[in-house]
């Protein structure tokens, strides 16, 4: 057998005392020792595990005997399988290259400890009283910047993290909480303004979906329009090809009816002119007899046989049909009239028309935006709602000049300015909008207006802006108000 040291010899149980009590000097020296804390950067401040309380780590919790990680700890040990060497927070009482792993962190101390030199920490009772942490890394570790001290506390009215030496300075009298309770609440807060946000964002989602279905609707709506216009229309050509048919065929008919006539009487004056062509030839035939006696009895033969009420024939060339066409030039110009008619009718039909989009946008916006407040009555109060309006040069009509960074305006006409032709720009009411939206909050702002024929008020941004019809003015529909 080879013989053992003393450095390879067991210590003992008092050895092993003895070396816990210089590590606890170490550590109140190391405590006690003046000026800045070694190892601390300074970094803003982060959130702390809720071990971060100003309670002792041993007021419910039971720390286990020496050298024994706490149940529930995520702390490794050196050598512990699937945790990288990098993410290790290392003791910092150990020296060379056998620091092990710390246990906890000291927020008080600033260093980080293993379990055997945590033991000071557990054993006297005047370090219960520090803050003890799950192990963070020396980048995490947060003091105060002004004090160099750990944060122990949180300023409610300034909403930051102090240090004891700030809560007897600047931050005196404030109300101040611990770190824990400061978490809690904020972590409340935190959760109220979550389920908020979750309720303002199913709010909007639900308008989407109304408007989405709205669009829907508004399609269908207008396809069921234009297959009426269609059809209604396909019976307006019908009834046109019809009535094109009808008249044709009533010409036609008093066509073949003048034309039989005019036949009738060509055909009877055809037989008359063979009757008077004989009636001549005969006369040439008596005329021509030399017998004196022969040609009385001839001539008084034919006198006696001669039609005397052979009437005379007048055929006036006079235009019957100018009647007819009275008639379809006054009628096609009626129903010219009532085609034309058609847009005027639709726009005032549609001008009546709500379109019911407000009543999805109000339900946007909370019971609270509306009425959270008392209204204001003297002019202090409304201040408290000031705020600074400039105009939008794409909105502006031709005929307004906006001068004074867009803060000033002034109606030109009939000077027009040769802005571009924007779909935002107003073509035919001098209007312009304001470059910022007025919305769910309260909004306070003073004009000076000179001139008359002056309107000031509030619309949707969804106003039209080319539009001649008294709905693209300002005030002049259900979706917004003006003061003249």
């Amino acid at each position: 057998m080879v013989p053992l040291s003393d450095s390879q010899r067991d210590p003992g149980p008092r050895g092993r005392l003895m070396d816990r009590q210089r590590a606890f000097h170490m550590a109140e020296l190391d405590l006690m020792a003046p000026g800045p804390l070694p190892r601390v950067p300074a970094h803003p401040l982060t959130t702390l595990s809720p071990d971060s309380g100003l309670a002792s780590p041993g007021e419910g919790e039971d720390m286990g005997p020496p050298g024994t990680p706490p149940e529930g700890t995520v702390s490794a040990w050196p050598g512990r399988p699937g945790v990288e060497a990098e993410e290790e927070v290392l003791c910092d009482f150990c020296l060379g290259a056998s620091r092990v792993r710390a246990m906890k962190s000291c927020l008080t101390c600033m260093v980080n400890y293993c379990p055997e030199h945590l033991w000071p920490h557990q054993e006297n009772s005047r370090l219960h009283g520090h803050q003890l942490a799950e192990p963070v890394k020396d980048q995490d570790l947060r003091v105060c910047l002004a004090h160099r001290r750990p944060l122990v506390a949180f300023c409610c009215p300034d909403g930051q993290c102090i240090c004891q030496e700030c809560g007897q300075g600047e931050h005196w009298g404030h109300a101040a909480v611990s770190l824990d309770a400061a978490r809690r609440d904020k972590e409340v807060e935190l959760r109220g303004t979550q389920l908020d946000l979750e309720r303002k964002l199913q709010l909007n989602e639900n308008a989407i979906a109304r408007l989405q279905a709205n669009h829907k609707s508004i399609l269908v709506s207008v396809s069921e329009v234009k297959a009426v216009a269609e059809e209604q229309f396909g019976e307006l050509l019908a009834a046109m090809r019809k009535a094109q048919g009808d008249m044709m065929l009533f010409l036609e008919e008093k066509e073949q009816a003048a034309l039989g006539q005019a036949n009738g009487i060509k055909t009877h004056l055809e037989h008359r002119s063979a009757e008077m062509e004989r009636t001549r030839q005969e006369l040439e035939r008596i005329s021509a007899i030399g017998n004196t006696v022969l040609f009385l009895e001839e001539y008084c033969k034919f006198k006696n046989a001669e039609d005397c009420a052979f009437p005379s024939v007048y055929i006036g060339l006079k235009d019957k049909l100018s009647g007819m066409r009275k008639v379809i030039v006054d009628s096609t110009a009626h129903l010219i009239q009532l085609l034309q008619s058609y847009k005027e009718k639709l726009q005032e039909s549609s001008r009546e028309e709500e379109y019911n989009i407000r009543t999805q946008v109000l339900a946007v916006t909370e019971h609270r935006h509306r009425t959270s407040k008392p209204k204001p009555r003297t002019r202090q109060q409304f201040l408290q709602y000031a705020c600074d309006v400039t105009f939008d040069p794409d909105t502006a009509h031709r005929y307004l000049r906006l001068q004074e960074d867009n803060r000033k305006v002034t109606n030109t006409m009939p000077w027009e300015h040769p802005y571009l032709d924007l779909p935002s720009r107003f073509s035919h009411w001098r209007q312009v909008l304001s470059q910022h939206s007025l919305y769910l909050h309260r909004y306070y702002f003073e004009l000076e207006l000179s001139g008359a024929g002056i309107y000031v008020g509030l619309t949707y941004k969804g106003i039209d802006r080319k539009g001649e019809e008294p709905n693209s003015c300002i005030s002049g529909n259900s979706f917004s108000w003006s003061l003249h």
